[in-house]
């Protein structure tokens, strides 16, 4: 179920019983996580190394799993109180939870579901509200055009197979590109087509890459909110259909939870 090459560890006959879901925005997040009733946990990320990290974690069961919620939280660096977004905390935050989980009580995590919103291609076929499943993970934006750094560049990473999962639940198949733009330009167009992108969101690619380090598993998740290739600027479609995108997460996430927990990576 996984490319050798390339590609998240490979499955295991176990039962996914521990599931850590990434959700970079507190709007995109919040929907799930009050209709779950999940918990706040403020010391989850504590350290006594640092009182500024601004990460924020969830817990509390459903079905079978043991789940935990982690968002970006807000900007406390450059004083805007904005949500981090970008590579650089999802990938951080991503690792810090699947290290603090690897001594937990309920043993290590068996999945990390990537779940947010993200801009789709019409040439793909995309339309706003679509749900998606990623199929891999790339860049678009680290153009590093030294041979030996190319493929390093693109950071291609094969993600879990949730074909059944996107059949049950009448969603899309598609590779998730990544960049640190809400916008786009002509050469991010190109290597967007190179890599066969379906959809564009600013984490997934981090997030796979610290799931690599941790040997587990990566699933995307992503709802629609902007057309990529389309004619409406990209942060005012963004910004319209952002609460809905986070009602249609809401919808799914229980959905996706539901299949994945007690069941092994080889059944998704």
């Amino acid at each position: 179920r996984f490319n050798q090459t390339n590609a998240l560890p490979m499955s295991s006959p176990k039962k996914i019983s521990n599931v850590v879901i990434a959700i970079a925005m507190e709007a995109e997040a919040k929907p799930f996580i009050e209709h779950l009733n999940l918990q706040e946990q403020p010391n989850f990320f504590k350290s006594n190394k640092s009182k500024k990290i601004p990460f924020q974690a969830f817990r509390g069961t459903y079905e079978s799993c043991n789940l935990t919620v982690i968002t970006n939280g807000k900007d406390n660096v450059h004083g805007t109180g904005v949500d981090n977004c970008g590579t650089v905390p999802a990938a951080l935050a991503t690792y810090l939870t699947l290290d603090k989980l690897s001594d937990d009580e309920n043993g290590e995590t068996d999945l990390v579901i990537n779940a947010g919103t993200c801009g789709g291609f019409k040439r793909k076929g995309a339309e706003i509200g679509d749900v998606y499943f990623t199929t891999a993970v790339v860049n678009h934006d680290r153009r590093i055009p030294i041979p030996d750094f190319v493929p390093y560049g693109v950071g291609k990473i094969d993600t879990v197979d949730a074909s059944n999962l996107a059949s049950k639940l009448n969603a899309k198949l598609g590779v998730c590109t990544t960049g640190n733009s809400l916008d786009k330009h002509d050469w991010d167009d190109e290597h967007m087509m190179n890599n066969d992108a379906s959809v564009k969101d600013m984490e997934a690619a981090a997030i796979a890459w610290s799931c690599q380090l941790h040997d587990v598993p990566y699933l995307g998740v992503k709802v629609v909110t902007d057309i990529v290739d389309g004619d409406k600027p990209t942060q005012d479609e963004f910004l319209e259909n952002l609460h809905t995108a986070a009602k249609s997460l809401q919808d799914a996430l229980p959905k996706v939870i539901e299949h994945v927990c007690g069941h092994s990576h080889d059944e998704l």
